[in-house]
């Protein structure tokens, strides 16, 4: 497995954008993710991309306003958060799937994990 490691998260008003990024420590092939859980609530899918860097989709909430990327000479993920909402606050987790996999919604999917990065979205 591969280890995974975010940063970016902070606390913003609403209207603003953060860019969360994931770390791998090696070259993944995978398929990665983020996911996010709000206080009381399941963890949700929240964007992902395919291993060549195509193939992103996007939850209905944040489409038009989330963009995911990938730069695999880096080894990173990336998460850029624009017009950020209260309804966003959450942990923030980015997950790798197996090599060549596509991108799915389901966190069983996903055998590498972060230890997330908060985001909070005050009104």
């Amino acid at each position: 497995q591969v280890r995974l490691e975010e940063s970016g998260g902070g606390s913003v008003q609403a209207g603003g954008s953060l860019r969360l990024s994931c770390v791998a420590s090696g070259r993944t092939f995978s398929s990665m993710t983020w996911f996010r859980q709000a206080p009381g609530k399941e963890r949700e899918f929240v964007a992902g991309i395919g291993w060549s860097a195509g193939d992103p989709k996007y939850t209905g909430s944040v489409k038009g306003r989330f963009t995911i990327s990938r730069d695999n000479a880096k080894n990173t993920v990336y998460l850029l958060l624009n017009s950020l909402e209260p309804e966003d606050t959450a942990v923030y987790y980015c997950a790798a799937g197996r090599p060549f996999a596509a991108v799915t919604i389901s966190q069983s999917d996903y055998q590498s994990w972060g230890q997330g990065t908060q985001v909070t979205v005050s009104s």
